[in-house]
Protein backbone atom coordinates (compact mmCIF):
# COMPACT_ATOMS: atom_id res chain seq x y z
CA UNK A 1 0.00 0.00 0.00
CA UNK A 2 1.12 3.35 -0.97
CA UNK A 3 2.54 5.43 1.99
CA UNK A 4 0.11 8.29 1.07
CA UNK A 5 -3.11 5.43 1.16
CA UNK A 6 -2.14 5.08 5.32
CA UNK A 7 -3.46 7.52 6.67
CA UNK A 8 -7.19 7.35 4.77
CA UNK A 9 -6.81 3.76 4.90
CA UNK A 10 -5.92 3.49 9.10
CA UNK A 11 -8.64 6.40 9.54
CA UNK A 12 -11.23 4.12 8.34
CA UNK A 13 -10.15 1.76 10.93
CA UNK A 14 -10.53 3.90 13.88
CA UNK A 15 -13.79 3.87 16.08
CA UNK A 16 -15.30 7.36 17.55
CA UNK A 17 -17.16 7.49 20.62
CA UNK A 18 -18.52 11.03 21.42
CA UNK A 19 -18.84 12.54 24.92
CA UNK A 20 -16.53 9.54 25.97
CA UNK A 21 -15.01 9.88 28.73
CA UNK A 22 -16.75 12.79 29.45
CA UNK A 23 -18.76 14.80 27.87
CA UNK A 24 -17.42 17.05 25.20
CA UNK A 25 -14.28 14.89 24.80
CA UNK A 26 -14.18 12.57 21.36
CA UNK A 27 -12.52 9.66 22.20
CA UNK A 28 -10.83 8.20 19.42
CA UNK A 29 -10.68 3.94 19.82
CA UNK A 30 -8.21 2.06 18.52
CA UNK A 31 -9.17 -1.24 19.87
CA UNK A 32 -10.63 -1.62 16.29
CA UNK A 33 -7.89 -0.76 14.36
CA UNK A 34 -6.32 -3.93 16.62
CA UNK A 35 -9.27 -6.25 15.97
CA UNK A 36 -7.90 -6.16 12.13
CA UNK A 37 -4.71 -7.68 10.86
CA UNK A 38 -3.96 -5.91 8.07
CA UNK A 39 -4.13 -2.82 9.64
CA UNK A 40 -2.11 -3.66 12.84
CA UNK A 41 0.20 -5.10 10.33
CA UNK A 42 0.21 -1.58 8.51
CA UNK A 43 0.71 0.42 11.38
CA UNK A 44 3.42 -1.57 12.87
CA UNK A 45 5.59 -1.68 10.02
CA UNK A 46 5.15 1.85 9.31
CA UNK A 47 6.81 2.68 12.69
CA UNK A 48 9.34 -0.55 11.83
CA UNK A 49 10.54 1.90 9.00
CA UNK A 50 11.66 5.14 11.13
CA UNK A 51 13.14 2.72 14.04
CA UNK A 52 15.92 1.24 11.54
CA UNK A 53 16.05 4.94 9.85
CA UNK A 54 16.56 6.17 13.41
CA UNK A 55 18.90 3.81 14.72
CA UNK A 56 16.08 2.97 17.30
CA UNK A 57 17.12 0.67 20.21
CA UNK A 58 14.80 0.76 23.02
CA UNK A 59 11.09 1.13 22.96
CA UNK A 60 9.42 3.05 25.13
CA UNK A 61 5.48 1.62 25.82
CA UNK A 62 3.05 4.09 27.04
CA UNK A 63 0.32 2.57 29.52
CA UNK A 64 -2.03 1.15 27.86
CA UNK A 65 -2.63 1.27 24.05
CA UNK A 66 1.24 1.83 23.58
CA UNK A 67 1.65 -1.48 25.26
CA UNK A 68 0.33 -3.37 22.52
CA UNK A 69 1.97 -1.32 19.82
CA UNK A 70 4.80 -1.28 20.88
CA UNK A 71 5.10 -5.15 21.81
CA UNK A 72 4.80 -5.59 18.04
CA UNK A 73 6.56 -3.20 16.66
CA UNK A 74 10.00 -4.62 19.62
CA UNK A 75 8.96 -7.69 18.64
CA UNK A 76 9.57 -7.01 15.10
CA UNK A 77 12.50 -5.65 15.27
CA UNK A 78 14.38 -7.59 18.01
CA UNK A 79 14.84 -4.54 20.44
CA UNK A 80 13.81 -4.53 23.75
CA UNK A 81 10.84 -1.87 25.00
CA UNK A 82 10.66 -0.79 28.50
CA UNK A 83 7.10 0.37 29.99
CA UNK A 84 5.93 4.09 31.08
CA UNK A 85 3.19 3.06 33.93
CA UNK A 86 0.37 4.98 36.09
CA UNK A 87 1.51 5.11 39.18
CA UNK A 88 1.43 2.63 41.51
CA UNK A 89 1.98 -0.11 38.32
CA UNK A 90 4.91 -0.69 38.53
CA UNK A 91 7.10 -3.23 40.98
CA UNK A 92 10.46 -2.36 41.27
CA UNK A 93 12.21 0.97 42.19
CA UNK A 94 11.10 3.86 40.18
CA UNK A 95 11.14 7.35 39.01
CA UNK A 96 8.19 9.57 38.35
CA UNK A 97 6.33 12.70 36.84
CA UNK A 98 3.53 14.44 36.82
CA UNK A 99 1.40 15.53 33.57
CA UNK A 100 -1.59 17.51 32.09
CA UNK A 101 -4.60 15.28 30.63
CA UNK A 102 -6.67 16.77 28.01
CA UNK A 103 -9.07 16.34 30.16
CA UNK A 104 -7.23 16.20 33.99
CA UNK A 105 -4.23 15.46 35.47
CA UNK A 106 -2.06 12.07 35.95
CA UNK A 107 1.34 10.80 37.47
CA UNK A 108 3.54 8.51 35.08
CA UNK A 109 6.52 6.30 36.36
CA UNK A 110 9.07 3.94 34.40
CA UNK A 111 11.79 1.60 36.48
CA UNK A 112 14.94 3.24 37.73
CA UNK A 113 16.72 0.79 35.70
CA UNK A 114 14.34 0.72 32.30
CA UNK A 115 16.94 2.31 30.50
CA UNK A 116 20.51 3.86 30.39
CA UNK A 117 23.04 6.25 28.89
CA UNK A 118 23.39 5.62 25.25
CA UNK A 119 19.73 4.08 24.34
CA UNK A 120 18.06 5.92 21.24
CA UNK A 121 14.60 5.65 22.79
CA UNK A 122 11.66 5.70 20.80
CA UNK A 123 8.36 6.57 22.28
CA UNK A 124 5.08 4.61 21.46
CA UNK A 125 1.42 5.60 22.41
CA UNK A 126 -2.26 5.58 20.50
CA UNK A 127 -2.19 8.98 20.10
CA UNK A 128 -1.15 12.69 20.43
CA UNK A 129 -3.58 14.93 22.28
CA UNK A 130 -2.01 17.78 24.70
CA UNK A 131 1.09 15.80 24.31
CA UNK A 132 1.69 16.04 28.25
CA UNK A 133 1.92 12.19 28.94
CA UNK A 134 5.06 11.98 26.12
CA UNK A 135 6.77 15.27 27.68
CA UNK A 136 6.04 13.53 30.88
CA UNK A 137 7.72 9.95 29.73
CA UNK A 138 11.14 12.38 27.84
CA UNK A 139 11.45 14.02 31.04
CA UNK A 140 11.89 10.58 33.34
CA UNK A 141 13.68 9.21 30.20
CA UNK A 142 16.49 11.45 30.11
CA UNK A 143 16.99 11.98 33.15
CA UNK A 144 17.89 8.03 33.38
CA UNK A 145 20.77 9.71 30.84
CA UNK A 146 19.15 7.88 27.76
CA UNK A 147 18.23 9.94 24.32
CA UNK A 148 14.55 9.91 23.62
CA UNK A 149 14.88 10.15 19.39
CA UNK A 150 11.29 10.69 18.54
CA UNK A 151 7.17 9.62 19.30
CA UNK A 152 5.44 7.63 17.25
CA UNK A 153 1.31 7.43 17.89
CA UNK A 154 -1.18 6.35 15.73
CA UNK A 155 -2.97 9.03 15.49
CA UNK A 156 -2.85 12.88 16.15
CA UNK A 157 -4.94 15.87 17.47
CA UNK A 158 -3.13 18.76 15.88
CA UNK A 159 -5.93 21.10 17.02
CA UNK A 160 -4.81 20.14 20.80
CA UNK A 161 -1.05 21.35 20.52
CA UNK A 162 0.83 17.59 21.77
CA UNK A 163 2.30 17.60 18.59
CA UNK A 164 3.87 20.71 18.05
CA UNK A 165 4.65 20.82 21.79
CA UNK A 166 6.67 17.98 21.38
CA UNK A 167 8.46 19.09 18.38
CA UNK A 168 9.39 22.23 19.90
CA UNK A 169 11.10 19.92 22.64
CA UNK A 170 13.23 18.52 19.72
CA UNK A 171 11.44 15.06 19.32
CA UNK A 172 10.57 13.47 16.05
CA UNK A 173 6.89 13.01 15.69
CA UNK A 174 5.51 10.19 13.94
CA UNK A 175 1.71 10.41 13.87
CA UNK A 176 0.04 8.01 10.97
CA UNK A 177 -3.17 9.88 10.61
CA UNK A 178 -4.75 13.20 12.47
CA UNK A 179 -8.49 13.95 13.18
CA UNK A 180 -9.39 17.57 13.58
CA UNK A 181 -11.68 17.69 16.99
CA UNK A 182 -15.04 17.40 14.40
CA UNK A 183 -14.71 14.56 13.08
Amino acid sequence: MPIADHATYLKSKIRIVRDWPKPGINFRDVTTLFQDPEAFRVAVEAFAFDCRRFKINLIAAVDARGFIIAGALAYQLHQPFMLVRKKGKLPFRTVAADYDLEYGSATIEIHADACKAGDRVLIVDDLIATGGTVLAATKLIRALGAEVIGVAAIIDLPELGGSKKLRAAGLNVHALCEFSETE
